[in-house]
């Protein structure tokens, strides 16, 4: 039992007041004289004793009583908590990730977690809400109801640790403080365990909620597999967690119109093909018809008219490998001698490749530099008789100079994997005893950063990457290098003049970091906007000469098929999906540990911590047991003789 007013207990020492005078009562008594003393003092004896007994009743009543009054005034009162004089902290982390859309006994869990913190929270208590995609710190439930009440489906879903970080920013920097962390998710397992760091200063209380069925159908991803003169194969990956399936109709749309329907059998994993016509542009959407998770039944992919690669050979040697990698199907390849070099068709271009020049001039220099500064790509193929000078003077920009030439055989053996030439589909597994290419010279280049994608068996570069420019460091003819003739020329050349216009994939997933090329000319401050029905987004987006550099990652939210527009211009669509991650739900066991706390259900975390802040106030009681008192002591007054 604690007291509100402790201050007011120093008034039990009144207590000595009643207990002087009943100890301390002075009387004078008076003599008076009788025949027969025998029956007095009989009669005295007992008076005596009924009158002591009495005295002592009324002491110990009052004695009750105004310590009673006294405990009433202080205000006694009773918590379950220890300590329940601190300040409180509650920050609420609100999973809103699309696997929240399973239905639980009550409909969806992120619809019923809304419901359940408007009911247990009460209305004026400070907090602070986290969601994947928002927060609302140091407010109240009243507050921002409508907000919780409105709150959408994230695609971009933080990871427990991150999320866990997060919320504890919130909190105050204050150790004299009760914290209380309530997460709220259905901690859905993931390919990364779930470690639950904890201190001795927050009480975390973990709330899972799970769905009543765990069957859910996802359209994995899409892909083309085969394209002719006539067709496009579409191929498209089903997943399923949960009982099979014997009879999954798959629909595809173009635009809305039906063009194709199949059906499918699945238990986990299934695939079908769709033929589509190679000469239409095909603004599509995959659907199936599955009752649980949503976000996961559609998939919008685009097939454009792709765009033409502008690539500029200046040759000094036979260009005949170049043509046969840089075909008219993909690109508008473009070759001159060095001395007939029309400048002014640079600035056009995506790519231009120094075939084996001797000499770089000045001018040419000052143009390429401009060239790469503007996102242009460049490959430098030397000769085996170079101006070392000039093609240094160039070469600095990327950071790099090549020093004299090195007349020595050497095998080119190493192939970075990871780099970005191929990592996407160029091996299927890392080969190390092929017929390696070789070189009879070579430069050596002194760089001071770059990335290389080919190296020689001494770990020197045959190929390097810095700031849009591809360094090659030995001529290709044939009496000095095996390269031209090797299988590795065809992906490197041809993966290099991809990577200089980038056009659409078949889609993009919302949350990853997307990148693309749109061919065209902008005027100062003019940007371009992704359009879809009443969606405007502008992205990040960098022009250059001839192209702008579009990129997204968050943005934008909402899957669906998007016109890039130049103010009321289309220029071409792009497709977004949502990531099919949550599409699999199976859920993490959560274990208790100390300082955490787990529960299925929020109004039971709530209504604990209700009950270790409540107080019992126990003032009326003392108030009652005063006049009970009062009134015994009246009835000993009256009655008791």
């Amino acid at each position: 039992m604690q007291f509100k007013h402790p201050e007011l207990l120093y008034a039990l020492f009144l207590l000595l007041i009643p207990i002087i005078v009943h100890l301390f009562q002075l009387r004078k008594f008076k003599k008076e004289a009788f025949t027969n003393v025998a029956f007095l003092k009989e009669a005295t004896i007992q008076t005596r004793k009924s009158s002591q007994i009495k005295k002592w009743l009324i002491l110990f009543t009052r004695l009750l009583l105004l310590a009673a009054i006294v405990f009433a005034f202080a205000q006694p009162f009773t918590t379950n908590s220890s300590a329940f004089n601190l300040k409180k902290e509650t920050v609420i982390f609100l999973d809103n990730s699309f696997s929240m859309q399973a239905k639980g006994n009550q409909g969806e869990l992120l619809k019923r977690a809304v419901q359940d913190l408007i009911s247990n929270v009460p209305e004026d208590e400070t907090i602070s809400i986290i969601t994947n995609n928002d927060s609302y710190r140091n407010t109240t439930v009243k507050a921002i109801k409508n907000d919780l009440l409105q709150l959408n489906y994230s695609p971009n879903q933080l990871n427990y640790e991150a999320a866990l970080l997060k919320s504890n920013t919130f909190f105050s920097n204050n150790k004299n403080t009760i914290k209380h962390l309530v997460f709220i998710s259905d901690f859905q397992l993931k390919n990364s365990n779930f470690n639950l760091k904890t201190d001795s200063l927050t009480n975390i209380h973990l709330v899972q909620l799970k769905p009543v069925n765990v069957n859910n159908v996802s359209i994995d991803s899409a892909y083309i597999t085969n394209t002719t003169a006539t067709a496009i194969e579409l191929k498209v990956i089903l997943k399923n967690s949960g009982r099979e399936i014997d009879n999954l109709p798959v629909s595809l749309f173009n635009n809305d119109q039906l063009i194709a329907k199949t059906s499918v059998s699945i238990n986990d994993k299934t695939e079908t093909t769709f033929s589509l016509p190679a000469d239409n542009v095909i603004n599509g959407k995959i659907t199936i018809d599955d009752s649980n998770l949503q976000f996961d039944n559609s998939l919008y992919f685009n097939i454009n008219k792709t765009s033409k690669i502008n690539v500029l050979a200046i040759n000094s040697e036979d260009d005949a490998f170049l043509k046969r990698i840089y075909t008219e199907d993909e690109f508008n390849y473009l070759n001159t001698p060095l001395d007939q070099l029309n400048y002014s068709n640079i600035d056009q271009q995506h790519l231009i490749i120094l075939n084996e020049l001797g000499s770089i001039p000045t001018p040419l220099i000052a143009a390429l530099k401009s060239f790469t500064n503007l996102g242009g790509k460049l490959i430098i193929i030397p000769s085996t008789t170079i101006n070392l000078e000039s093609y240094n003077a160039l070469l600095t920009t990327f950071g790099m100079n090549f020093s004299a030439l090195i007349q020595t055989e050497k095998r080119i053996t190493g192939i970075n994997y990871s780099h970005p030439l191929y990592n996407r589909g160029v091996f299927e597994k890392q080969v190390d005893n092929f017929q390696y290419p070789k070189t009879n010279s070579f430069y050596n280049i002194n760089a001071n950063s770059g990335s290389a994608a080919l190296k020689f068996e001494d770990s020197k570069p045959f190929l390097l990457e810095n700031k849009n420019a591809f360094i090659f460091s030995s001529a290709f003819k044939t009496e000095n290098s095996s390269f031209k003739n090797s299988p590795l020329i065809v992906p490197t050349l041809y993966n290099i003049g991809k990577f200089s216009f980038k056009n659409p994939d078949l889609y993009y997933t919302i949350g990853n970091q997307n990148t693309f090329d749109v061919e065209t000319e902008l005027q100062q401050d003019a940007v371009l906007n992704l359009v879809s029905k009443d969606i405007s987004v502008i992205p990040k987006q960098q022009y250059f000469n001839n192209k702008v550099v579009i990129s997204t990652s968050e943005t934008p939210e909402i899957a669906s098929i998007y016109t890039v527009k130049k103010n009321t211009e289309p220029l071409k669509n792009v497709s977004f999906n949502f990531n099919r991650a949550e599409s699999n739900l199976i859920y993490s066991t959560l274990t208790d540990s100390e300082h955490v706390t787990i529960s299925d259900s929020i109004s039971e975390i709530f209504d604990t911590l209700k009950s270790d802040s409540k107080v019992n106030a126990l003032w009326k009681w003392f108030v009652i047991f005063a006049l009970v008192l009062l009134i015994i002591e009246m009835g000993i007054l009256k009655y008791f003789k």
